[in-house]
């Protein structure tokens, strides 16, 4: 199966997939000619391992850890994420009665000042693994610390406490992006990815504003990130930054899958786009990559491109398209 027929029956996103492709937890067995991911059974079957194992409260570390052992014990395991579990709940009650004997003896919005003042010092703290509890661990209402939130996702460098806090901002909303707004055109380039890797995983309105002005951003990462984001709104506005990524080889494959959705969605013509570009470069890379690109796009938008890429001089690149053209279905 490819990764997208993967995303759909397990419930697992495609960039999800992608991510436990590159740290070694779910690799495809196989790759297409056009050089897609392919998933085999027992991919299958590990992917969904990996889910269970999540689905414990074990961090993606832990998981490969526990894959990797030969001898492992599900009994061993899930003792020791009971003791965990335990730990935690009797930590959050001893807080919550500790808060309690703050709230018997100041005034009414004591106890919100405790609480923000209380996650802003575990954010700022030297060790990842508090800081990450300070963001998952239920301490009150999200939104008086969504400045907190923010602040310390813009200079997070753990990728589990960045995680976390996206999570958490996800949660409150559109109360962050002003703040998250503000990253996005700091002068710090790594400031301006975090900011724009936070804003694609809320879910709200203004977002897909705030990315379009972000296709500019000087840095590939913040702009490629963007315009593949904003493929899933159907915004034509992206077209050029995902053929840039095509043609430079940038996270191309990716690029390909938006374009073909946005050729679905829309009525650009996308395929005239790269045409131009296959028309002008000499490369023969350049030129496999368009071609393996058009693999992505509805029947026939492509077709009458890919007849012309048979006659290409470079044989991969003819022998390309004429696999794709074999493999598509007869339009009607």
């Amino acid at each position: 199966m490819l990764i997208g027929e993967v995303a759909r029956r397990c419930g697992v996103s495609a960039r999800m997939l992608r991510h436990y492709d590159r740290l070694g937890l779910v690799t495809p067995t196989g790759r297409t000619s056009g050089g897609y991911r392919e998933y085999s059974a027992d991919d299958v079957r590990r992917l969904f391992h990996v889910e269970s194992l999540r689905t414990l409260g074990l961090s993606l570390e832990e998981v490969a850890e526990a894959l990797g052992q030969p001898r492992f014990s599900p009994d061993a395991l899930v003792t020791e994420v009971i003791r965990r579990t335990r730990e935690r709940i009797a930590s959050e009650q001893e807080l919550l009665r500790r808060l309690e004997r703050v709230e018997l003896a100041a005034p009414a919005d004591w106890t919100d000042v405790v609480r923000v003042v209380t996650q802003a010092r575990a954010l700022e703290s030297e060790s990842g693994a508090r800081r990450q509890q300070a963001v998952l661990s239920p301490t009150g209402e999200t939104s008086p610390a969504i400045a907190e939130l923010v602040r310390a996702v813009l200079s997070e460098d753990d990728p589990n406490v960045a995680g976390a806090l996206r999570w958490a901002i996800a949660r409150a909303g559109g109360e962050g992006l002003p703040g998250l707004a503000q990253g996005l055109v700091d002068n710090d380039v790594a400031i301006r990815r975090r900011a724009v890797a936070a804003i694609v995983a809320i879910d709200h309105p203004d977002v897909t504003a705030l990315l379009r002005r972000a296709l500019d951003d000087p840095d590939d990462e913040v702009s490629d990130r963007s315009a593949v984001v904003l493929a899933h709104t159907g915004t034509v506005d992206a077209i050029p930054r995902l053929v840039a990524m095509v043609v430079d080889g940038r996270r191309d494959i990716e690029a390909a899958e938006a374009l073909g959705r946005l050729a679905e969605q829309t009525s650009a013509d996308i395929v005239a786009t790269l045409q131009e570009r296959y028309d002008t470069t000499p490369d023969p890379a350049v030129r496999l990559r368009i071609t393996q690109a058009l693999a992505e796009f509805p029947v026939p938008r492509a077709d009458p491109m890919l007849s012309r890429l048979l006659e290409d001089a470079d044989p991969t690149v003819a022998a390309t398209a004429g696999v794709i053209l074999d493999g598509r279905p007869t339009s009607t």
